[in-house]
């Protein structure tokens, strides 16, 4: 099973061992993928759609693998019954992975890590980690088709960000310097200009605030990219 760039950065995060749950799994690459490859023992396939789930255990079936993965309907977390060790959410928007986790949130008791890809709210979702109790470890970003991906891993411990570009940007991929994430923020700087250019050609109450705004997104992105030096 061949993974996409994307989906190699999620099962990458997997520690070796592990009992996993997939959360929205759709076609069930990343469980078939560790599974085959003998990075994880066993894993359970989840999605709220049948068709999607259908899809996985057809996949699942044709490399062989049904008495090691199992695949369960359910709405998030729900219908977890068994004790597990790793949980990813990748795939989905950061709101729906925070409601994820809040309605499951008795599910996660004595789940050893988390992994979870947004792919919007990312600033909500690692406060939301520290919340409940889960402290990031490690991050990557990249780059697949064009469009920039951040994988997130927690384990649960108390942390919280003395800085709000932390959260904004990742404070693991500031301290390593991730190159991607610095490319990131040079094409949303020059985009941002762009942007404020325009609106201060614009007369209006709308665009004068909308410039603040903006002024202070150029700012906090100026500041990160000072960690590349």
């Amino acid at each position: 099973m061949m993974l996409s760039k994307r989906l190699m950065a999620v099962a990458k995060m997997v520690t070796p061992g592990k009992r996993l749950v997939d959360v929205g799994t759709d076609h069930g690459y990343i469980p078939i993928y560790l599974v085959q490859n003998q990075i994880i023992p066993y894993a359970l396939a989840m999605d709220i759609n049948k068709g999607p789930l259908e899809r996985a255990r057809e996949n699942i079936e044709r490399n062989h693998l049904n008495s090691s993965i199992k695949v369960r309907l359910s709405d998030g977390l729900t219908a977890l019954n068994e004790q597990m060790d790793s949980v990813v959410i990748a795939g989905m928007g950061g709101d729906l992975i925070i409601r994820i986790l809040r309605t499951g949130k008795e599910k996660l008791l004595g789940i050893s890590e988390l992994i979870l890809s947004p792919h919007s709210e990312i600033r909500q979702v690692r406060q939301y980690l520290h919340n409940i109790g889960f402290k990031i470890i490690v991050e990557n970003m990249i780059i697949d088709e064009g469009k920039f991906y951040t994988v997130i891993k927690a384990v649960p411990g108390k942390e919280v960000y003395a800085k709000d570009i932390y959260y904004i940007y990742g404070k693991y991929l500031l301290i390593h310097k991730n190159p991607i994430l610095r490319d990131y923020l040079e094409k949303e700087l020059i985009k941002n200009q762009k942007v404020l250019i325009h609106l201060n050609e614009v007369n209006s109450f709308y665009a004068r605030k909308r410039a603040d705004t903006m002024i202070e997104e150029l700012q906090r992105a100026e500041e990160a990219l000072a960690y590349y030096g």
